[in-house]
């Protein structure tokens, strides 16, 4: 039985300016790959041309996956098991982290194909690393609910486990309901609970900046369509 192919996962910039974020060996990958998962072909295409403009991008199996088209995961195990690596192409970031990409991951593992996590920019723990919250004991809950009332639970209830763990709640929401977010917290959580809002990460307008939720009251920031995620820690 022949061996089966490998899955790469190829890291994507934070933001337009930052292929300076991307190591070059990812490059040297990508250049040997001649199918992928993407979340977007239009944002795929364009980064694949911005690490290297001699990609034949139309020679490329450009094959979706997101919310509205879940990954064909029968032609994922069929490409590994005919010995055809596969890379998988997150919208921004690491692949499999808050996206549909680790269902290929999984198929991956049932075939006994090796997995091979690629470096590259990660909001959450460059946030982490920037926010002065604590590093040592953390978790990230993804997008809140839309709802009011469910979402001012969560709130409430994520502070309620930071402060009984003393552990950093980390949490995104869709750029254009970021103030709102803000609102949000501000609005259901304690003076002195403190928060982190880190948008625009390694792009030239990147903004990092942690205070108590009573500090932040004095003057918000505008988040509204800026790639963020937000930590809390009470």
């Amino acid at each position: 039985m022949s061996t089966p192919g490998k899955v790469y996962l190829v890291p994507t910039v934070l933001s337009a300016d930052a292929l300076f974020s991307i190591p070059a060996y990812v490059t040297n990958v990508v250049q040997q790959l001649s199918v992928f998962y993407v979340e977007n072909e239009r944002t795929a295409r364009r980064y694949l041309k911005a690490l290297d403009r001699n990609i034949n991008i139309d020679a490329l199996q450009l094959l979706i996956m997101n919310e509205n088209q879940p990954p064909d995961l029968a032609l994922a195990k069929e490409l590994l098991l005919e010995g055809k690596d596969i890379g998988i192409l997150s919208e921004a970031g690491c692949p499999a982290i808050a996206d549909p990409g680790h269902l290929i991951v999984q198929v991956a593992h049932s075939v006994n194909a090796r997995v091979i996590p690629m470096i590259g920019p990660n909001s959450m723990l460059l946030a982490l690393m920037g926010s002065g919250l604590n590093g040592q004991s953390f978790q990230f809950t993804g997008y809140l609910p839309i709802k009011p009332p469910e979402r001012t639970k969560v709130i409430r209830d994520l502070e309620q486990e930071s402060a009984r763990k003393n552990q950093t709640q980390l949490f995104i929401e869709t750029p254009y309901r970021n103030n709102q977010l803000l609102k949000d917290l501000l609005d259901n959580c304690k003076d002195y609970t403190r928060i982190c809002v880190a948008a625009d990460i390694t792009a030239p307008t990147e903004y990092i900046k942690t205070k108590t939720v009573k500090e932040w009251k004095q003057q918000l920031p505008d988040l509204h369509k800026r790639p963020a995620i937000f930590l809390l820690l009470a």
